[in-house]
């Protein structure tokens, strides 16, 4: 019943997604919209076929951006949460900064970054890591601060310190919301280092997609469009996984819940 159910839920959007690959198929053929404008989806899987070789070797340079940026926003998060957790005048301070900064456009500020840092790797993973270390932070924050005070509680009174406390309760609790926020992080984390690359750069997904767009070669650059989506849903799908190592007590209880 379970299995029936897991492959009903998959069958809808699956459909759904044939259905529109297939209108846009019927569109450019039949000639509502131009191929130099829309290319159909078969123009572009050739061409996703043909710089295949290309498209990795730009892959592999926007990757590592994104997993530096990624990983840098990582330890950020950790150390600002716990700072913010444990000085209350300091999450005061913080937390309207904090919001701040995400009101400001990554295309706005990808600009100034390359003029301060240059056209090498340094302003792209600068701006994954302002992409990417707020929703981490606040999913971190939000664990800590909502952590069962009485279980604390009882953890003091039996001799337990700080340290003990976080790894025990607090870090336990954040968890669920920190690998919610990863999740949204990692396609930030391709989606901002493409960003920088369209303004600058030797290689990398960005610069390829505005080499392409300035040869009108639109069918590559859906091309790499749909590599982008690959690659977020890939990394998506590796986060779910670790989530169920670091955290095998969650996947009990759905067992649990679904019988």
């Amino acid at each position: 019943m379970k299995r029936l159910q897991s492959i009903t839920n998959k069958l809808y959007p699956t459909a759904l997604l044939l259905f529109l690959f297939l209108l846009w198929y019927l569109v450019t053929e039949i000639g509502l919209v131009p191929k130099f404008m829309l290319p159909s989806p078969a123009d572009v899987l050739r061409a996703f076929v043909r710089s295949f070789p290309e498209l990795m070797q730009h892959a592999r340079v926007t990757l590592t951006e994104a997993f530096s940026g990624l990983g840098i926003s990582i330890v950020l998060a950790f150390i600002i949460a716990l700072m913010m957790d444990r000085y209350e005048g300091l999450y005061k301070a913080m937390h309207p900064i904090l919001v701040i900064t995400q009101t400001i456009p990554t295309v706005a500020l990808a600009p100034l970054l390359v003029l301060w840092l240059g056209y090498d790797m340094a302003p792209k993973i600068t701006l994954v890591v302002l992409t990417c270390f707020f929703p981490m932070t606040i999913a971190l924050l939000g664990g800590f601060k909502s952590s069962d005070a009485d279980a604390m509680n009882l953890m003091r009174a039996m001799g337990a310190n700080k340290r003990q406390i976080y790894r025990y309760i607090k870090l336990p609790n954040a968890l669920p919301g920190f690998f919610s926020g990863l999740k949204i992080s990692v396609s930030y984390s391709i989606v901002g280092a493409v960003i920088a690359e369209w303004l600058g750069g030797n290689s990398g997904l960005g610069v390829y997609m505005t080499r392409v767009r300035k040869s009108y070669a639109f069918d590559k650059m859906f091309a790499v469009i749909f590599l982008i989506v690959i690659l977020s849903l890939l990394l998506m799908k590796g986060v779910e996984l670790l989530e169920r190592k670091t955290m095998p007590w969650t996947q009990i209880e759905k067992e649990k819940n679904s019988v």
